[in-house]
């Protein structure tokens, strides 16, 4: 538009489902085939490495994933809210 161009309409791609259940446990439901477990998992992993922007991007998501699954490191998982016991009248 910038240029002076049209721009061009948007169309949807669907790419299909995959989602993760586990430790090289997942499942895809693609258009053209239903995957689960290892290989769904590689899908899964592969799929979200190339729909990145930038090299720099994909090899930095690549070694942070990597380094989590080689360690067993689970990343932070912060609770910042005070959680108190819930207090019930008597049944």
């Amino acid at each position: 538009m910038i240029e002076g161009r049209k721009p061009q309409r948007f169309h949807y791609w669907d790419k299909g489902s995959i989602a993760t259940i586990g430790r090289n446990k997942a499942v895809a439901d693609l258009k053209f085939m239903h995957l689960s477990g290892l290989l769904a998992w590689v899908a899964w992993l592969f799929v979200h490495i190339v729909f990145l922007v930038g090299f720099r991007n994909r090899l930095l998501v690549l070694f942070q994933w990597a380094w989590a699954y080689f360690t067993f490191n689970k990343g932070a998982r912060l609770i910042t809210r005070n959680f108190q016991s819930e207090t019930r009248p008597p049944a």
